[in-house]
């Protein structure tokens, strides 16, 4: 008989056990139960899989030259990208550059990491995967030389201080981005465009600026950046207070409105440039997977939100406590409808990009909660309204005829990928994880086609560092690991390697299955994307950090200070990558692989 406790479960979507990725059923404690009872609040309607051939308003847009053909492009973290013109941090000026730089080559799209709206007052906040607002963007990456007087404001000296480093120093771009762009506003706040887009964007672009105004005003006052720090009086965007300091900040709050104007036109400038540089795809952008608990978004639209739990994942192979990501996750409710959050989002990160990737696409179906006061091992899966979900997905997609990769890894649910690929879902293919069951890598045939592969990701080392074993040794050092599984994790990275040369060699690729390097040549590093060039997947990326020959991975998942996460630049700026012959070599094997059709 079913209890009482499991049955409000099951009104709310609660799953009352799941099926871990080591294949072992965990069963939902009832303390976790009421718990999550408690988060999800009403009762929403079951997730329906939708038996049968998908309705065609269910499927996302997918060009017609792309249904049975392949592309290529490149992905980039934006911000650590070097140039010899921009300040400190890379731009939207460095990514218009790159696809006209990388159109001509064959390349059809350039993928950067989520360029959404961070946390201004707090620099140390770097994360584009645990954003403010995923409706809006970060005026970090406006272009200062692509806004008339901005350029002029910093000294040449300023600007090359910024620049100097391994890593971003955030703190100081915002300081001196912000000064520059503060100057030029006085002088632009009375344009036409900028009046249309206030009016277009309405309630929701007011409530982000004036969120963002608050949060440096309290910031300085010691109270920080997010609002669950902030007084009680202004907590709520429609108390009478945030209404009074609107109206006597009302200045300010201009200012960050045409912060999103100025960066929300670069953007489209950036795909616009793309296009015309023959990339039939152009922008491939990222959208996260849910927002900070404290950030502008849960602020201005708390009924949408769950203030009771986490987003995270369940024990499994790589992290036997779990995850926890500290993100608030959407209540059910709030996938539904067109002026939903969910499709809010999705329309913003559509407006100007040819392609866009959803991390944890199975997040369509069902997410992982961790209810507040417990640890990652003690959450449970939220079900999601499928039918509303892939519906307002596929309206936001058909309408803005871009196309949809769902980023499929971890613990993945029966016959969901099936589901991703009926309704018109490109799946995530990562080289490192493609092996058989000895192991061994997987041939180029046996990839999934209806799918983007890739060699890395920005939670993975560089494929030199790979080779090289620097994430085992960057764990090791962060006390990750012990020295007895740090030589585990060596001796199984030494059968990786010989796996990919007979795996290279086996396509032709190299002439000596058996020698083992301790330096990856240039002609490895060309054969390993030649091979997933040979991948039947519709979509093959290749990583610039890869091209720039980096070697550190950008993300450690699992550090916080005692990893520079999200700050890394490149080896190598723009203007010398151009020329450089890993660069050229890489490119055009794979151009070859890949051709792109006469016109």
């Amino acid at each position: 008989m079913t209890s009482d406790l499991d049955r409000r479960c099951e009104e709310r979507g609660i799953e009352l056990s799941y099926i871990s990725e080591m294949g072992e059923r965990s069963v939902v404690g009832d303390d976790t139960k009421r718990a999550l009872i408690e988060a999800v609040g009403e009762s929403v309607e079951a997730s329906s899989d939708a038996g049968g051939r998908l309705e065609e308003n269910r499927r996302c847009f997918i060009p017609g030259w792309l249904a049975e053909g392949r592309a290529w492009g490149v992905t980039v973290q934006l911000f650590g990208v070097r140039s010899a013109r921009n300040h400190g941090i890379g731009d939207f000026e460095d990514a218009a550059r790159l696809c006209e730089l990388l159109g001509p080559l064959g390349a059809d799209f350039l993928g950067i990491n989520p360029v959404h709206a961070l946390f201004l007052a707090d620099p140390e906040r770097t994360s584009p995967y645990s954003p403010s607002s995923r409706e809006f963007l970060n005026p970090l990456y406006i272009a200062l030389d692509r806004v008339d007087g901005a350029d002029h404001v910093l000294s040449s000296s300023e600007r090359t201080a910024l620049c100097e480093g391994e890593h971003v120093d955030t703190a100081a771009v915002v300081r001196a981005k912000r000064h520059a762009l503060e100057q030029v506003f006085a002088t632009q706040a009375d344009a036409p465009a900028f009046a249309e887009f206030c009016d277009r964007d309405g309630t929701g672009l007011e409530d982000f600026a004036t969120f963002e105004a608050l949060s440096e005003w309290l910031a300085a006052q010691g109270y920080g950046a997010g609002w669950h720090g902030w007084p009680e009086r202004f907590r709520s965007a429609r108390s009478d207070e945030v209404r009074a300091f609107r109206q006597a900040h009302a200045s300010r709050v201009r200012f960050h409105m045409w912060l999103q104007w100025i960066a929300a036109g670069q953007l489209a400038d950036v795909q616009t440039r793309a296009r015309a540089a023959g990339m039939r795809i152009g922008l491939y952008l990222d959208l996260a997977v849910g927002v900070a608990p404290d950030g502008a978004a849960t602020w201005a639209r708390p009924e949408s939100y769950a203030s009771g739990a986490r987003i995270g994942a369940p024990p499994d192979l790589f992290n036997s406590a779990g995850q926890d990501w500290g993100l608030s996750p959407l209540r059910p409710r709030a996938m539904h409808g067109a002026d939903s959050a969910f499709s809010r989002d999705l329309a913003a990160a559509m407006r100007s990009a040819g392609a866009v990737r959803l991390d944890h696409a199975m997040g369509l179906k069902r997410l992982y909660w961790i209810p507040e006061g417990f640890d990652a091992r003690c959450g449970g899966y939220i079900r999601y309204p499928l039918d509303a979900t892939l519906g307002v997905l596929a309206e936001v997609s058909q309408a803005a005829r871009v196309l949809v990769i769902g980023e499929d890894l971890g613990t993945v649910p029966p016959g969901f990928r099936d589901l991703m690929e009926e309704a018109g879902l490109l799946g995530y293919r990562v080289f490192y994880f493609e092996t058989e069951a000895d192991c061994r890598f997987r041939p180029p045939h046996g990839y999934a086609s209806q799918a983007m592969a890739c060699i890395s990701t920005h939670d993975l080392p560089p494929f030199l560092g790979w080779w090289r074993g620097r994430d085992i040794a960057v764990r090791q050092d962060l006390g990750k690991l012990d020295a007895e599984e740090a030589e585990a994790q060596r001796t199984r990275r030494a059968a990786a390697r010989r796996h990919l040369l007979e795996a290279l060699a086996e396509e032709g690729l190299v002439a000596d299955r058996g020698k083992v390097s301790d330096l990856l040549p240039d002609d490895l590093a060309v054969a390993a994307h030649v091979f997933l060039a040979r991948t039947p997947c519709r979509l093959l990326a290749v990583q610039l950090e890869d091209l720039a020959g980096a070697t550190e991975q950008v993300n450690v998942p699992g550090t916080h200070k005692d990893y520079r996460n999200w700050s890394l630049r490149l080896p190598r700026t723009l203007e010398e990558m151009a020329g450089d012959p890993l660069f050229r070599r890489t490119l055009a094997a794979v151009a070859r692989e890949r051709p792109r059709p006469l016109r």
